[in-house]
């Protein structure tokens, strides 16, 4: 990518750790193409392993930063290479601060972590507080981290307040705040929190009704499913820890063989193990089901989707909200609560329905499908009245930035 240092450029730099899954990329993936613009360039500190799969418009670029897999809370192993977890780390961290002194970004946004996956970028926002005092300092959060009790503690021992206002200029949560507090939940102490920015939830790409007319039909064919069939979308995300909800759906369809009267699509996700993969397509192939491992555009199959089943993940919650696809969410409550959590309170407010991950039962879960097939447009018209700000503010607080910059460099 040509990095532009005349005075029209404006350079953010965006981190995004990935230790697994698809969450951390694709939302900074989103960010990204929505801030972009002819006199703004975006680049990308990622590692994670999938990475080049993506297309990436103009003005947006990233660099791969080695890959590391999380074993627990703690614990990271490299993921390609075999390589001491510490040199990796090493490495990683040498890359991030190497490519901020070369980018000079007037922005940077760091997703999740505050300090980066085990401090490692930490002395990349030590330096550019010292060095560059006028780059601007994000910390993105998705709308619920944890269970409150969790974050708190974590933050306390790992003394993530004291850095939160050392190091940031502002916090964008990606969330509404009237859903879910996070100030109130995690203790927010009161110096930081007028640095809060509540932006809404993350819109994805989204269609005129002719275009999805026309995606859904060209879909539905291709995937041999009938105009007057209901189709079911099964996804779970990157997949690495999706094998138990397939496994449920397809248990369903074992007994309860001719009651069943909808077409099926899973995606499995790329990080699920292919002996498992393998083992779910043998099963699914008794049915007649079609399992993908990766679909670069999700967003068309919720499209042509009359019910979308999924872990409940932030990205594909956005995405749901977005196509406005009536949504049944069996989230995941190991090793954190967040989508559960995100379940609960976006079922109050009647934009999904949920199944707690130990109560799902063939019987449940053939008894919720089918009502929700029979009544979606309850949940399509109330996903269509909730409003997903958070790409627009976002924009508006980088217009802000570049308005604060070019006022600094007119009294310099």
């Amino acid at each position: 990518m040509h990095t532009d240092h005349s005075p029209e450029a404006y350079n953010v730099l965006m981190y995004s750790h990935d230790t697994y899954g698809l969450g951390h990329i694709r939302r900074t993936m989103a960010i990204a193409d929505h801030l972009r613009d002819a006199s703004t360039n975006i680049l990308i500190l990622t590692g994670s392993p999938i990475a080049g799969r993506f297309h990436f418009p103009d003005q947006v670029d990233f660099v791969r930063i080695p890959g590391v897999i999380k074993k627990t809370n703690d614990e990271y192993h490299a993921l390609s290479i075999r390589i001491d977890p510490e040199k990796a780390l090493t490495i990683r961290t040498n890359i991030i601060l190497a490519t901020a002194r070369a980018f000079e970004p007037h922005l940077v946004i760091v997703d999740k972590e505050p300090l980066g996956l085990k401090k490692e970028m930490l002395p990349t926002l030590q330096w550019l507080k010292k060095e560059r005092p006028e780059t601007r300092m994000v910390l993105g959060l998705r709308d619920i981290l944890d269970e409150a009790a969790v974050v708190c503690q974590d933050w306390q021992e790992k003394n993530i307040y004291t850095h939160l206002e050392q190091l940031y200029d502002e916090i964008w949560v990606y969330g509404n705040q009237a859903i879910y507090d996070p100030i109130a939940m995690y203790r927010i102490p009161e110096l930081i929190q007028s640095r809060i920015h509540f932006t809404g939830y993350i819109p994805r790409q989204r269609f005129s009704d002719e275009t999805r007319k026309k995606i859904s039909k060209r879909v539905r064919k291709r995937h041999r499913v009938h105009p007057e069939e209901k189709f079911v979308l099964v996804t779970t995300g990157g997949g690495g820890d999706g094998s138990e909800v397939i496994d449920h759906f397809l248990t369903m369809f074992d007994t309860y063989p001719d009651t069943l009267e909808f077409r099926a699509l899973i995606v499995t996700g790329p990080f699920m193990a292919k002996p498992v993969r393998d083992l779910l397509k043998r099963r699914a192939k008794k049915h007649a089901i079609e399992i993908l491992p990766f679909h670069p555009h999700l967003e068309e199959l919720m499209v042509a989707a009359d019910l979308v089943i999924s872990m409940g993940g932030y990205n594909t919650i956005c995405e749901i909200l977005t196509q406005q696809t009536p949504a049944l969410i069996i989230p995941r409550e190991v090793p954190r609560l967040e989508q559960l959590i995100r379940a609960r309170q976006l079922h109050r407010e009647g934009l999904l329905d949920y199944i707690p991950w130990n109560e799902v039962t063939s019987s449940l879960l053939r008894e919720r499908i089918l009502a929700r097939l029979s009544d979606g447009k309850s949940f399509r018209k109330n996903m269509a009245g909730f409003k997903l700000s958070g790409l627009d503010t976002m924009l508006r607080r980088l217009d802000q930035f570049k308005l604060g910059l070019r006022g600094e460099k007119r009294q310099n």
